[in-house]
């Protein structure tokens, strides 16, 4: 269906830009409806802003539309995170207190492997000629002890200029507490060095916790040229297609900012194609009146799982990225920055299988990204993956894949399987491979759900991403999930996602203290303040007289612990806050500790515009058994034979049609696999609903 000339609607565009794919999602809304279009293309790592000025002209040509009629456009990129773990961001300096240029290296007393004697933690992003010492001190408690020695700054700054540095962070102690070494020392760079870019401290993350804060300033930096740079070009690539609607980016929180945000704060996009994802599957939840829920959100190159509950994912102020042991936690480097909460695995459609030493099957974290990309893609790849070994067991259609835009090899997925073992049949070592995968799958979520003491049996499985679909059936079987939604678009969730975002950012500061002696008054103040900082980064990307909300909340523990909670408040009143945490640490940890002291270590504000309008699930229709349009010969991984397997196009599927597996559903962005034994019934918003088990017999006896 192509849009009216004379209804002109306005068009909604979000862009997320995978490991492997670029995803792209265009809605509008009609009389009907709302309506949408999707695309996927190839990632261009060397210049990601190929793939969308390429794609964008493609999917609005494919709905009828001009560039003029995008009035919200939101994007999201693994760019910042792809760049600080390839190690490939600008030439950066770091300034710090004297005595203290070691931080980075030294870190914290985590360590990811106790008893590995050839353990060694990663190296940090700033060798150490170029973290410098600066002299002055703060107190704690933000009184200057010695002035800052701006004689050594201006020293500092003209050898790191000699020496090419293109990017600087500043990280003095406890600036969280008085940043005004660190302003002082941006005023002092800014006429030695105008336009360098300056990340400080107590800007970027302001808040305790020295190794945690300098770790987040100094990846800001490392990625602010090439980041700033990329967004850059893309807006004025988009200004040349024709489409005037400002840009939006997806923060790592699961909110939206401004291009002159993410640019001056590029370390808040580290997670933003997974948030998008989170976004999705939760506003799905709770359409879908869905309690607990698990997000499965499987790409070209990561897996990603996220509790949802209530409709709502879990959040934490603190995540590791490159995790270089095994991803086992302490092993990455720490950036504290508000993030939706979620594992994060090396297992994505390019995933590499090998045989490691001990004659074990193994798969990823390697990827084999877009450039090459797996062996079926036919451009020079030669190493198997879990696409290959899905081709090779028929889960895939070789002619129609991507909806025909991209043809896969299947000569060429046949050779890479035999890299593994040339004696054994391909279709045995796929199948292996899809196990393995699998079953990696399984253990991250069950580890992740332990760690936070949440059950997954009672939970409904939301999977989406263009890999999720096809293996989500068989890993909710191994968590013994009893029903798994794959919701219409799936294939290009996280970009879905990003539209129906809220505009949202969190402003936080470092107040450390007895909550019992804090004044109400200078806590009100400090709120206000806040809640400014952060309404004026959200307004400018809503429409004038937009209503916004505020939220409020503290990072509270009892004195002599290490670890806080945060806590949200409705009040500011010392005895307000101590009852609002101690109901919070019952409610984690089973009951308060009496008699000590409850301490404040910072509070945080956060703004949110309101929430995009989505079409709302109805009452589910009668359903009818819909007959496969074809079928085809498909390799079952667990018994090792060959059957015929019912096809049906996912587009031929009306709401309340039920189709019994074994059997493929098969659409442009993805192809979602339902196992022997199970059913799969089409909801009215046009998600396909497996059901399992015995779930399952009740669906056909019905």
């Amino acid at each position: 269906m192509s849009l009216a000339a004379p209804l002109s609607p306005s068009l909604s565009l979000g862009i997320d830009i995978g490991g492997t794919f670029t995803d792209f999602a265009l809605e509008w809304r009609r009389p009907e409806g709302l309506l949408r279009r999707t695309l996927k293309l190839p990632t261009t790592p060397a210049a990601p802003e190929q793939a969308v000025l390429a794609g964008v002209p493609m999917l609005l040509a494919e709905a009828g539309a001009v560039p003029g009629q995008v009035s919200r456009l939101v994007h999201g990129t693994t760019l910042a995170t792809n760049a600080l773990i390839e190690r490939r961001g600008a030439r950066t300096a770091f300034l710090t207190t004297e005595g203290f240029r070691d931080v980075l290296a030294t870190g914290n007393e985590s360590r990811a492997a106790q008893y590995d004697l050839f353990y060694r933690k990663p190296a940090p992003l700033v060798p150490r000629r170029w973290r410098l010492p600066v002299g002055g001190r703060m107190s704690a408690a933000g009184a200057e002890l010695a002035p800052l020695d701006e004689a050594a700054v201006a020293a500092q700054a003209e050898a790191l200029l000699a020496a090419g540095c293109e990017s600087i962070a500043v990280g003095y102690l406890h600036a969280y507490a008085n940043p005004a070494h660190e302003r002082r020392t941006r005023d002092l760079l800014a006429r030695l060095a105008p336009g360098l870019p300056v990340s400080l401290s107590s800007e970027v993350s302001p808040e305790i916790r020295e190794y945690e804060r300098f770790c987040t300033t100094v990846a800001n930096a490392y990625v602010q040229p090439i980041v700033s740079a990329y967004l850059r070009r893309l807006e004025e690539g988009l200004a040349r297609l024709g489409i005037a609607a400002p840009m939006l980016l997806m923060l790592s929180s699961g909110g939206l900012a401004t291009v002159e945000t993410a640019c001056r704060f590029p370390v808040r996009l580290l997670e933003s194609g997974p948030a998008g994802g989170a976004v999705f599957a939760a506003r799905l939840a709770r359409a879908a009146g869905i309690g607990q829920a698990l997000a499965f959100d499987m790409g070209g190159t990561t897996a990603k799982l996220c509790l949802l509950e209530q409709g709502v994912p879990r959040t934490d102020r603190v995540f590791e990225v490159d995790r270089a042991y095994r991803f086992a936690k302490g092993s990455g480097m720490p950036v504290r920055v508000p993030v939706v909460e979620l594992v994060e695995i090396g297992a994505g459609g390019g995933s590499i299988a090998r045989v490691d030493t001990l004659g074990r099957l193994r798969v990823g974290p390697e990827s084999a990204g877009s450039e090459p990309g797996p062996a079926c893609f036919g451009r020079g790849g030669e190493a198997p993956t879990v696409s290959d070994a899905n081709l090779l067991l028929g889960r895939l259609d070789a002619a129609a894949f991507a909806g025909g835009r991209m043809a896969l090899d299947t000569v060429a997925a046949r050779r890479s399987m035999a890299r593994l073992d040339p004696a054994r049949p391909a279709e045995i070592l796929a199948g292996a491979v899809t196990a393995v995968v699998e079953a990696a799958m399984a253990a991250a979520a069950r580890v992740h759900a332990a760690e936070r003491g949440a059950g997954l049996a009672e939970r409904t499985l939301i999977a989406f991403g263009g890999a999720a679909p096809l293996h989500a059936a068989r890993l909710a079987h191994q968590l013994g999930v009893a029903r798994v939604i794959i919701p219409a678009g799936a294939g290009v969730g996280s970009a879905l996602g990003f539209l129906w975002a809220k505009p949202s950012y969190e402003a936080v500061r470092g107040l450390t203290g007895a909550v019992r002696a804090m004044d109400a008054a200078g806590l009100e103040a400090a709120f206000a303040a806040l809640a400014e900082e952060a309404r004026a980064v959200v307004a400018p990307s809503l429409p004038p007289g937009s209503p916004l909300t505020e939220r409020r909340s503290a990072q509270l523990r009892y004195r002599g612990q290490g670890q806080e909670l945060t806590v949200a408040l409705a009040s500011v009143a010392p005895e307000a806050i101590e009852a609002a945490f101690r109901e919070a640490y019952r409610a984690q940890y089973g009951s308060p500790i009496p008699g000590v002291a409850v301490e404040m270590v910072g509070i945080a504000v956060t703004i949110e515009g309101p929430e995009p309008d989505i079409q709302a699930s109805a009452a589910m229709p009668v359903t009818r058994l819909a007959a496969p349009a074809r079928t085809r010969l498909v390799h079952d991984a667990d018994t090792g034979r060959a059957a015929a397997w019912g096809i049906h196009a996912r587009a031929a599927l009306g709401p309340g049609a039920l189709a019994e597996g074994p059997a493929l559903i098969v659409e442009e962005e993805t192809t979602t696999v339902v196992p022997p034994g199970c059913t799969v019934t089409v909801a009215p918003d046009g998600a396909l609903v497996i059901a399992l088990g015995a779930a399952a017999g009740k669906e056909l006896a019905a």
